[in-house]
């Protein structure tokens, strides 16, 4: 029953996309497990770029069943759009599969999250405002709209006029916003949505377990990364759920001894969207440099992300909070005109060395980055397919990495297509 989850090990945008694509073609179902349609990965196919927010990577694959579980909060006009979006282009989306249990992110969540932002002014804390958290926070209070309730007009109006009551005195009374109508937005969901998200909608918890039982390969799909985790990240600059791999069991319905591969997903340096402590990051030409080569914009938000350099110290907690079996390191190709790079092997809080991730946000907010440098390589990695095309101090500087993370660098990423990556370690 071999399942494999895939894990961002940064905060974000590290290319899981890309590298769930390349894992995926030995899977059978490729299930996404927490977050929202406020996570974009970009594929490149033949040339042909693909901007997924919220359907599995795994949907560029006839043979996959892609599935969006549980544990993820699901905007049905958005997943209808991309589903729209995708057969326009030629991708068979009728494979596609998601829980009933999954909660729906409605039109208020949306402007609460646009306002709560507002009003946090400049201790905001750079959501999306695709109404993520908003929707995480009605699960947890039981307050919530599920997938499946879309399919019975009784139990979603019942639903939404009760959550309503509550939602419009908030709007009128602290923001002075005009609310809902509950039977208008029951009337344009029931009657717009529903009928074309029924044909996905699906027990996953079975599907995935028939999956395993019938000895297929299952890879689980995380969105956002690691130090966005609500509970482990850099709170409170964090998601609203879980992407650590403990979470692919909640949000997928497995138990952990099903999954027997972890794989983390690393940038050669390290970006960040929004507020939050990021002791790498970089505000000279060497930062622009980065943010330039390596394309670091959002793919949904738009937003300039900000560049630092590799940060072994967080990884190495990575590597355990999520039990890493290996690690892919993406955009390595975006040094190659580099005379050298540095790379974060520790941090200085006033005066005392930590070669592990404080606990404490006051110290990691003054850590000081302790970097070592390597010379650059100075040729074009973007050809490179195997080990023997990469120059000495390219292998060099992964060694280094792989030193410093404690877990072997399986795939090493040389530019932005399928094809461009290489197999490093065994």
């Amino acid at each position: 029953m071999p399942a494999t989850v895939v894990v961002g090990t940064q905060w974000g945008d590290e290319g899981k996309g890309k590298l769930t694509d390349l894992v995926a073609k030995e899977m059978h179902a490729v299930v996404r497990y927490q977050g929202g349609h406020n996570a974009g990965h970009t594929l490149v196919v033949d040339g042909e770029s693909f901007a997924l927010q919220l359907i599995p990577s795994g949907v560029l694959y006839d043979h996959i069943t892609p599935v969006i579980g549980n544990g993820v909060v699901v905007d049905p006009v958005v997943m209808l759009s991309e589903v729209d979006a995708l057969e326009s282009r030629g991708v068979d989306c009728s494979r596609l599969r998601v829980s009933g249990n999954a909660h729906l992110i409605l039109p208020y969540h949306q402007e609460l999250d646009r306002l709560i932002e507002r009003h946090l002014g400049k201790n905001k804390l750079g959501t999306t405002k695709r109404g993520i958290g908003p929707t995480y926070a009605d699960k947890a209070s039981r307050v919530g709209l599920r997938v499946q309730d879309l399919l019975d007009a009784d139990i979603f109006r019942e639903k939404l006029e009760a959550v309503l009551a509550e939602k419009n005195l908030v709007l009128a009374k602290i923001y002075n916003r005009l609310g809902f109508d509950p039977d208008e937005l029951a009337d344009r969901y029931l009657t717009e949505v529903a009928p074309r998200v029924a044909p996905y909608v699906a027990d996953t918890v079975s599907l995935v377990h028939e999956s395993l039982e019938r000895g297929e390969h299952v890879l689980f799909e995380g969105a956002q990364a690691t130090f966005l985790d609500l509970d482990h990240g850099t709170y409170p600059f964090v998601t609203s759920s879980n992407p650590i791999a403990g979470g692919a069991c909640v949000g997928a319905g497995v138990g952990p001894r099903h999954i027997d591969r972890v794989i983390g997903i690393a940038k050669a340096y390290v970006t960040r969207v929004g507020s939050g402590p990021m002791p790498t990051e970089l505000f000279d030409e060497t930062g622009d440099t980065i943010v330039d080569l390596g394309h670091e914009y959002g793919v949904n938000t738009k937003r300039r992300r900000r560049p630092g350099w590799f940060d072994a110290v967080m990884l190495r907690h990575a590597v355990r909070l999520n039990s890493l079996s290996e690690v892919a390191i993406t955009k390595l190709d975006i040094f190659d005109s580099f005379d050298s790079i540095k790379v974060c092997v520790a941090y200085d809080v006033d005066g005392v060395r930590h070669d592990h991730l404080p606990y404490h946000q006051s110290d990691l907010h003054a850590a000081t980055p302790i970097y070592e440098e390597l010379p650059g390589w100075k040729k074009d990695l973007t050809e490179a397919r195997e080990r023997h095309d990469l120059p000495p101090n390219a292998v060099t500087y992964l060694q280094f990495l792989q030193e410093q993370i404690g877990v072997p660098i399986r795939v090493v990423g040389t530019g932005p297509g399928r094809d461009q990556h290489v197999l490093f370690s065994d």
